[in-house]
């Protein structure tokens, strides 16, 4: 561990910068506690001092081999890509940022170093934290609001402002109650004139329900089981956050333009998608992939600051019991975000 901050960080000392951080050497590697040089940003990026780590499945499927052989780029590899802290650092051409502000980013997969108690960012995915916004709630924003917020913009078409209240959308959100699904409920909420149903565990429902959605079904039920809407409507956009449910339980409940947006795409709903367009042309599967911007975890990070979007916060662990958040997460059962605080 390092002793001291203040001496770590001086440009006076001439000792090597050091930290702990958390990393796995291998694919399907344990993660490895481990103290590690303090990274130097290059000229457009900044170093931060980490107060919140979000943990995404795809940290720990990437571990087990995901993105194989293109991420990691090299091991070790220090895991973990949204991150909230205090910049300590900054490049000669970072231009936005000061020594001393507070920060959300987006670390990119290829390099990672999320868990650890320092990591570098590009400027382009670095963004100021309002002061309403803590670093647990913060750290939530890259990858799961995100995803949640452009599925339903890109994709399903809504306006999250509350302008596009014109035509109405019935929704549904699978796993309601996880990272993505609870940001989801209230994003759809706020596009105005919705109507969303949502699916998630029994001891959930109540959380769900809070979070503005108007029907919640316990997955495990029958009713539950085919997705059906307690009040008969049929789905105009379906947010599917799990897996496990074939296109014959969503055909059924679809509008004749209903767009399934799969926000965990695999081998199998690449076909399913291509097999959509030839036997149902007006509905849809469609893979979500996310790609960051700046713009849309600034939008986010207002709506927190302002009181409209919640992260809900499952659990937090300290950076030195990573690996108990690491398992909870692979668990999936979590509700919410699970957050590493170094």
């Amino acid at each position: 561990m390092v002793h001291s901050r203040e001496e770590s960080m001086s440009n006076s000392s001439s000792a090597v910068k050091m930290m702990h951080a958390v990393h796995y050497d291998a694919y399907g590697g344990e993660l490895k506690h481990v103290e590690v040089s303090i990274p130097t940003p290059k000229k457009n990026e900044v170093l931060l001092r980490l107060e919140a780590i979000s943990i995404n499945p795809v940290d720990w499927k990437i571990q087990n081999g995901l993105l194989r052989p293109l991420i990691p780029r090299k091991f070790p590899y220090i895991p973990c890509g949204d991150v909230a802290g205090e910049v300590v650092e900054v490049g000669s051409l970072v231009k936005n940022f000061r020594v001393g502000d507070k920060v959300i980013a987006k670390l990119t997969l290829k390099y990672g170093g999320g868990l650890a108690e320092f990591a570098v960012a590009t400027e382009r995915l670095t963004v100021a934290r309002p002061s309403q916004v803590s670093a647990a709630e913060a750290a939530g924003i890259p990858v799961a609001a995100l995803t949640a917020h452009d599925a339903f913009t890109q994709i399903a078409g809504l306006k999250l402002d509350g302008t596009g209240t014109g035509q109405h959308k019935n929704i549904l959100i699978t796993a309601a109650s996880g990272g993505v699904g609870s940001y989801a409920v209230q994003l759809a909420k706020l596009a105005g004139n919705t109507h969303v149903t949502a699916t998630c565990g029994a001891r959930n429902i109540d959380l769900v329900k809070s979070l503005g959605a108007d029907e919640v079904l316990d997955y495990k039920t029958p009713q539950g089981a085919t997705l059906r809407s307690p009040s008969g409507r049929k789905y105009d956009v379906v947010i599917h956050c799990t897996i496990g449910i074939p296109w014959s339980t969503f055909d059924p409940v679809l509008t004749k333009t209903g767009v399934v947006v799969d926000l965990t795409p695999g081998v199998a709903t690449f076909i399913s998608s291509s097999m959509k367009k030839l036997f149902f042309p007006k509905k849809k599967l469609v893979q979500f992939i996310l790609d960051i911007k700046g713009e849309g975890m600034e939008h986010l990070a207002q709506l927190v600051n302002d009181g409209k979007l919640k992260t809900i916060i499952d659990s937090k662990f300290p950076l030195s019991k990573a690996e108990d958040a690491w398992a909870k997460s692979i668990d999936g059962h979590a509700t919410g975000k699970i957050i590493v605080e170094p």
